[in-house]
Formats: C-alpha cells, sequence, structure tokens
C-alpha cells in the first residue's frame, strides 16, 4: 500500500534557482575582465561559466593562458567588490518564486539555501528579495568548505536542521545541484527556468524535473512512498 511521503526540509540552490542573477553576475565579471585587459564575453557564455563558486567563474571568463593562481586571484577580488555593491542592480526573483515559497512556509516546511556564491554574496541577496524569516539556514561558499558537489553544505544543513535526508529535498537547476543531491543521498527535483538545458538535468539523474514552481508544490502534496 502506497502512503504520502513526508517533507519536512528542502534544500534550494540559489543563482538559477530562486533567483535570475545571470545579468549582474556577466556584468561583474566582464567588469573584472576590463579591468585587467581582458576580453569580455556576451550574456548566454556566463549560463555555462556559473554554477560552479566565483574562482570557478572567473577561471573560466579567463582566456586558458591567463588562467594562474595569482591572476584569478586579482579577478576575483575585482569582480566581489564591484558585485557587492551592483549585485541587486539586475537580479530578480523568478515568476512564482516567492509564492512558492511563503506556501512551503506556511505548510510548516522548513526551507535552505545551499549555494557556492560566496557567503556573504549568499546571505545579503536572500535577506533583500526574501527577508529574515523563511529561510531556517542559508550558507554559501565558505573558507575551507569545499563547494558543490560536494556534499559537506549538505550535511553541515541536515546536522543544523537535524531533518534526516529521507524527509528532505534538494533543487536545483543545473548538473552540479543534480550531483549534489545524489552525493548527498537526497531527492532531487530539477528546475528548467535556470541557466542550464533540461536535458543536463536528465543525464544528471534528476528524480523529478519541475517547469514552473508550481508543478513543485503539486509534486511534494502528491508523491507517494512504499512502505
Amino acid at each position: 500500500m502506497n502512503q504520502k511521503q513526508k517533507t519536512r526540509l528542502i534544500i534550494f540552490d540559489l543563482d538559477g534557482t530562486l533567483l535570475n542573477t545571470i545579468d549582474d553576475l556577466a556584468m561583474s565579471t566582464n567588469h573584472a575582465l576590463r579591468q585587467y585587459g581582458y576580453p569580455e564575453h556576451d550574456l548566454p557564455a556566463y549560463r555555462y561559466f556559473v554554477g560552479n563558486g566565483i574562482t570557478k567563474l572567473i577561471e573560466r571568463a579567463l582566456p586558458e593562458e591567463a588562467r594562474k593562481e595569482n591572476t584569478i586571484t586579482q579577478l576575483r577580488t575585482a569582480f566581489v567588490t564591484y558585485y557587492q555593491k551592483h549585485k541587486t542592480d539586475l537580479t530578480h526573483p523568478y515568476p512564482g518564486i516567492p509564492e512558492l515559497l511563503h506556501t512551503l512556509h506556511r505548510q510548516g516546511i522548513r526551507l535552505a539555501v545551499a549555494s557556492n556564491k560566496y557567503q556573504q554574496g549568499t546571505v545579503e541577496l536572500i535577506r533583500h528579495f526574501f527577508g529574515n524569516n523563511l529561510f531556517s539556514i542559508v550558507l554559501g561558499q565558505r573558507e575551507n568548505v569545499p563547494v558543490k558537489p560536494d556534499p559537506a553544505i549538505i550535511e553541515d544543513i541536515l546536522t543544523f536542521t537535524a531533518i534526516p535526508k529521507s524527509e528532505t529535498l534538494y533543487v536545483g537547476d543545473s548538473g552540479v545541484d543534480m550531483q549534489t543531491a545524489r552525493n548527498s543521498a537526497l531527492t532531487s527535483i530539477g528546475v528548467t527556468w535556470g541557466f542550464r538545458p533540461r536535458r543536463e538535468l536528465e543525464v544528471n539523474g534528476a528524480n523529478f524535473i519541475a517547469d514552473s514552481p508550481e508543478e513543485i508544490t503539486v509534486w511534494i502534496n502528491t508523491r507517494t512512498s512504499t512502505p
């Protein structure tokens, strides 16, 4: 006999899942490239540069021959300085996301963020767009903690909330996110409104793919398990 699967915690990726940040990420990276005399990139290229943290973003944006540690560090500093001032210029929640979060919160489901964006930027963006009351814990990339798809950030969230993996879902827009869920032994939801195509979610093992925030609510409220 099938029974309803209980969901007590949902962990969300940030960029490409909750917020459309691509314009501000691209503008900030191009600013850093321009400052140091490197060629800039058009917006579509950045959809494949992002997803593994700022350091990897800068590395991918640089010409291959310039990808030296000190150069990446210099441009990363220039990026963060600019991005801190401009990170909300063009960034906005995807349609239906605020409503989704409030619906889940009203249902008593705890919410968390696990992002590869640096910690300060992650916390400030969540606070700016969603306030202080929706999320139980918000984690970005922190010093000496490996970035996704390493499961460390997920384990930190699970330890903080004390909610078992069997009652937790992970939501993201990229192959890295689906790998993170798999590495953490979590059920994954891939979303198609973000930066990467549906096929990437499929080949990386998404358990469910949502084309709209509303589909997430419906799936959570109808999914079943066999005891």
